[in-house]
């Protein structure tokens, strides 16, 4: 069964603000790394017919554009690593 998660983004222009809100909203364990190999790590082990949904991304792209292209990079090897794992970015 899907399970569509909407992640709101505004005002995030941290790397730790980030992790803190997918701690968060995802509910992943006490021992997410907070970086983004730990968040591939989560996402193909609990991922599983997940539909994510990060909307309001303007802050983050705009104050750090290459942590956000590596974001979406690793929201794309995930969804190749992880049959039912949808991951949707909206301005």
């Amino acid at each position: 069964m899907e399970k569509v998660i909407y992640i709101d983004l505004k005002g995030i222009i941290t790397k730790d603000e980030l992790h803190e809100l997918l701690k968060k909203e995802l509910s992943l364990p006490y021992y997410y790394g907070g970086n983004l190999d730990s968040l591939y790590d989560m996402l193909t082990e609990f991922g599983e017919g997940w539909n994510l949904i990060f909307y309001n991304v303007s802050d983050i792209r705009n104050e750090m554009p290459d942590y956000y292209e590596r974001l979406k990079k690793t929201a794309v090897s995930a969804m190749s690593d992880c049959d039912d794992l949808r991951i949707r970015f909206y301005v």
